[in-house]
């Protein structure tokens, strides 16, 4: 069966997109909220030389130029259209321009019926040919214009293949993009979460020194510390590797080097209509347009199998040119140059395959069919199940969103009452991880959204919209 686009790859990207990143004690922070300007892990570098900053777009056309699955594509539908020839068809005539030399070394004995005899040795005969040849089927059955008809419609058939891959590696690129915006918004919020957890430490290391707390509070306040701090070191290594995989999709010679992208927010598009993606689905899905040519492929090789039922009428013609010379014969010496011409008609009455082939080129022709419905039927299932996901998406983003409200409220209260003494150390770390909690799950939210907005673009035909997005 034919390809589904990448519709259920979005949908198990999307099922691993949804796994929160983080542990229970260390959630991301809100991205509103200003971070300490000190970072809390060692491992934080400067790097003196500012990288590129890139936009979608940028990432896009850099990476459709050079792209080693999208040259190869282009380079696969440029040997289809190269193929696509009358010549290559069998719809033009062969010439053929041949030379050929032949030598004859003999001695022969001969004896006479009267008695005489005579003897020859080392005879040597020789035999000069050149010959122009031209062959044309004029006729087969209109096997040789079916030929012709397919491999027009395999280059049309490559143009869509490279289609396909241009769309996968939008769709592939564009998650990319936003999962690596994702990883750094969720950087910065471990980065918030070890700044919080730190000035608890300093607050509860002052007030054990004086009595106000209890060694319990310390070390509970330490443990807390190193564990978003391990988290925030854990982030980095995801924002490495998502900046990996996007130089890697750019094909950027050093797929290490540091990335900075401009945006720092994943932009939901909340206005998709399902009525435009069902119409644009069944009408420009590629995958989908691939089944269809199929099937006409099939039905053009059930016609060539019946031209086989036609007679079928050749050409061919010639000019030659012969010499030949004789050491022992009565003529010595013999030229002969001309034209020759004939056409020859013929019909196949029996080849023992024919009823056999004909049964199976029909069947191939009803398989092509079906499998064309078959794939009609996924993408609207895989369109229903991905529009599903993202309106329940953008539900739970508005209501996340409401949420955050009240965690911020909630945790500033703590925060206070903390101050003063009026809170423990666990009930602070409480507030600390609903607010981190809250952010968390809108960054899901968003991305999650995202991903299903890229997925349904591409399953409609319509994701190559995002280069100028």
């Amino acid at each position: 069966m034919k390809m589904r686009n990448a519709a259920l790859a979005a949908l198990a990207l999307l099922a691993a997109a949804a796994a929160p990143a983080q542990d229970n004690n260390a959630q991301a922070a809100p991205r509103n909220i200003a971070a300490p300007a000190a970072a809390a892990s060692a491992q934080d570098t400067a790097v003196p030389a500012a990288p590129k900053v890139y936009t979608l777009q940028a990432c896009l056309e850099e990476g459709l130029e050079n792209n080693y699955a999208i040259r190869i594509a282009r380079g696969e539908e440029q040997m289809a259209a190269n193929r696509a020839t009358p010549g290559n068809a069998g719809l033009l005539p062969t010439v053929d321009l041949t030379a050929a030399y032949g030598g004859d070394l003999n001695s022969t004995h001969t004896r006479t019926r009267e008695g005489a005899s005579a003897t020859e040795r080392n005879a040597y005969d020789q035999d000069w040919t050149a010959r122009l040849s031209l062959g044309w089927t004029l006729f087969d059955g209109m096997s040789l214009v079916t030929n012709y008809r397919q491999l027009q419609l395999l280059r049309r058939q490559g143009e869509l293949h490279t289609r396909l891959a241009l769309e996968d590696f939008v769709a592939s690129l564009a998650a990319e993009y936003y999962n690596f915006i994702q990883q750094k918004i969720r950087l910065k919020n471990f980065r918030y979460a070890v700044s919080l957890s730190r000035e608890r430490v300093r607050i509860v290391e002052a007030r054990y020194h004086i009595g106000n707390f209890s060694r319990l509070d310390y070390q509970q306040a330490k443990v807390d510390f190193n564990a978003d701090s391990a988290q925030y070191m854990k982030q980095q290594e995801a924002l490495k590797a998502s900046a990996i995989r996007l130089n890697e999709l750019m094909a950027a010679r050093d797929v290490g080097r540091r990335l900075a992208i401009r945006d720092s927010v994943i932009d939901v598009n909340d206005r998709l209509d399902f009525a435009a993606l069902r119409r644009a689905t069944l009408e420009d899905n590629t995958s989908l347009l691939m089944a269809a040519r199929d099937t006409e492929l099939a039905r053009l090789d059930r016609k060539k199998v019946l031209a086989r039922n036609y007679p079928y009428v050749k050409l061919s013609a010639g000019y030659g040119y012969t010499h030949a010379r004789s050491a022992v014969a009565s003529t010595r010496l013999r030229s002969q140059w001309g034209m020759n011409a004939g056409v020859t008609v013929g019909l196949n009455l029996f080849d023992g395959a024919r009823r056999t082939d004909r049964r199976n080129a029909r069947l191939a022709v009803e398989n092509a069919r079906l499998e064309r419905d078959n794939l009609e039927l996924a993408l609207r299932a895989d369109l229903h199940n991905l529009w599903q996901a993202y309106e329940n998406n953008l539900q739970v983003l508005q209501l996340e969103r409401e949420n955050l409200e009240a965690a911020r409220e909630n945790h500033e209260i703590a925060r206070d009452r903390y101050l003063l003494g009026d809170l423990s150390g666990f009930e602070m770390r409480e507030a600390q991880k609903s607010l981190l909690d809250a952010e968390e799950r809108i960054l899901t939210a968003e991305y999650n959204t995202k991903i299903c907005e890229i997925s349904l673009l591409q399953l409609s035909g319509k994701v190559m919209e995002l280069l100028g997005a």
